[in-house]
This record gives structure tokens, C-alpha cells and sequence, in this order.
């Protein structure tokens, strides 16, 4: 990874979520002029906290970050976090991890310049281990993760993101407004794992955005449909880049209430009700 002397970020996302707690840890990198930070921010479903390190405290090598004390990669997270309201330990390991087959944003991917790029490492895998937040125990013995990241300059100035994990599998659905060669265009990348099988939505596959609007999406791909509907909004404040610099402040639900239904031609695959749900819906706001 290079970051240059412009404005950049680099981040990854991890969520941990059994059947009664969700707990999720985002560990980056930016970058604004010539001054270099790195952070740790921490999500439970009552609150969210961001801490700030020195540059010099973020390695990374191969795919392993470290800040300060604190791990992540492929085999799993180790946390060690002590500031002002804050502090935070533990370990948690990770099973198999299950990647998607190529890279979510296709042809995308050798486009240069562009505002944010965003990689899926794993729509589901098992982990163990525990985590303590101010003296409160999150537990996550044979619970599920998901693992995802984003780099680029700056988050889209409007987009939807969702990310739930069930029985039978996991989804991440994402609609932003993405700026190139001086005009916009909402783009839409989406992947519905289902029994072992991936079903990707794409604006380079021809998705498109059918109904968008008071916290819903609908995606529709040829004979395949998407929606998604936020039914509360219970967000809790985190930074995101512009131009490299945390200074924006968006909000996500870690587990929130949320509708998903999945179609593939007459067929309902997929449709539930869930409190479970990753949701920021930072459109039309």
C-alpha cells in the first residue's frame, strides 16, 4: 500500500455479531498534505467512540494492520485500547474466511482516480474469543463475522449501506453517487450469499436502481431484485474521509431493524425481518 502526498484514507471493517451482541472495529490510515494519522473507531448497538493515533503507530504487512498494541488480519483481532472514556480488550479468532470470487468492483478496479474504492474480504465466517468495553464482555463463541474495507480520498458525498448476516448465508448491498470524468452516476455493487452460492449485483453487470427513498432500496439485475428497508434509525456518529481527513461525521446502526427480500425471477429466495442489521443511509439527508 503507497500513500501518496494527497489526501488519502485506507480502512478496514470488521463486524463481529452473535444471536444477542454486534460489535464492530474499524482500524485506518489517512493521510491530509503531509500529516499522516491513523485510527481506531469501536461500534456497539448503544454507542460508538473514535480514537486518533500518530501515523507512526499503523503497520501494515501483508494482510495484517496493526495500530499501537491493537492486530487485525485474516487469522483474527486482538484489541488493546486505553483512552480518555475509553478502554477496550480483548482477542477473538477466526475460521475459515469466505471471500468472494473476484474482486466486487470488476472492471472498476483498473479505473484510476476514482473517489472510493471498496474490497470484501469475507461475507461470513465463524470466530471466538471475547471483547471488553468499559468493563462490559461481548462474547462471541462460535458467533459469525464479516470483514470489508474501503481506500480512496473521500466517502461518497450520498450512499446507502447495509451489511447482514443470517442463517443461511450474508449480504452487503452499497448505492453511492459516484463522481468521474466530471459527471455523477449512482452506482451499485451488492452481493447475496444464499446455501454457499453468490448472487452479485453490479452497476458493470446492468443493475439498476429501481426505487430509492425513506430509508428503502430496490435493486433489480435482470431477473434478479434486491431490497432492502431501514425500519429504524438508530445510528451512532462515526468519522469518515474527505479528502483524507476524518472531519465528516456519518452515522450507522450496528444492529438495527431492518426488511430484506431477495428474488430471482417469480421466486422469493429470500425475505425476513431482522434487529440484527448494519445499516447507514446517508441519502437525501
Amino acid at each position: 500500500m503507497t500513500i501518496g502526498k494527497s489526501g488519502y484514507f485506507y480502512g478496514w471493517y470488521f463486524k463481529c455479531q452473535s444471536d444477542t451482541q454486534t460489535f464492530a472495529v474499524i482500524p485506518a490510515v489517512h493521510r491530509t498534505g503531509r500529516k499522516r494519522t491513523c485510527s481506531l473507531q469501536i461500534i456497539t448497538e448503544e454507542q460508538s467512540w473514535t480514537v486518533t493515533f500518530p501515523g507512526e503507530a499503523f503497520r501494515k504487512e501483508g494482510r495484517t494492520i496493526a495500530i499501537g498494541k491493537n492486530r487485525f488480519g485474516k487469522r483474527g483481532v486482538r484489541l488493546s485500547v486505553c483512552a480518555p472514556g475509553l478502554k477496550v480488550e480483548g482477542k477473538l479468532a477466526f475460521g475459515d474466511l469466505f471471500p468472494l470470487r473476484y474482486d466486487i468492483m470488476g472492471p472498476f478496479s483498473l479505473v484510476p482516480f476514482l473517489e472510493c474504492r471498496h474490497s470484501i474480504w469475507s461475507m461470513k465466517h465463524r470466530m471466538w474469543g471475547k471483547v471488553s468495553v468499559n468493563g462490559e464482555t461481548y462474547s462471541f463463541d462460535g458467533a459469525q463475522g464479516y470483514w470489508e474495507g474501503d481506500s480512496g480520498r473521500s466517502f461518497p458525498e450520498e450512499y446507502i449501506w447495509t451489511q447482514c448476516i443470517f442463517p443461511a448465508g450474508s449480504l452487503m448491498l452499497s448505492v453511492a453517487d459516484i463522481p468521474m470524468a466530471g459527471f455523477h452516476f449512482r452506482g451499485v455493487i451488492g452481493v447475496v450469499v444464499l446455501d454457499g452460492r453468490e448472487y452479485r449485483f453490479a452497476t458493470y453487470l446492468g443493475a439498476k436502481i429501481s426505487e430509492i427513498g425513506d430509508g428503502m432500496v430496490k435493486v433489480m439485475q435482470g431477473n434478479l431484485e434486491l431490497e432492502a428497508a431501514l425500519l429504524e434509525r438508530t445510528g451512532k456518529p462515526l468519522k469518515a474521509p474527505a479528502q483524507g481527513d476524518m472531519a465528516r461525521t456519518i452515522r450507522e446502526s450496528a444492529a438495527c431493524r431492518a426488511r430484506y427480500r431477495f428474488r430471482k425471477g417469480n421466486r422469493t429466495l429470500l425475505a425476513f425481518e431482522t434487529d440484527r442489521a448494519s445499516f447507514e443511509y446517508e441519502y437525501g439527508i
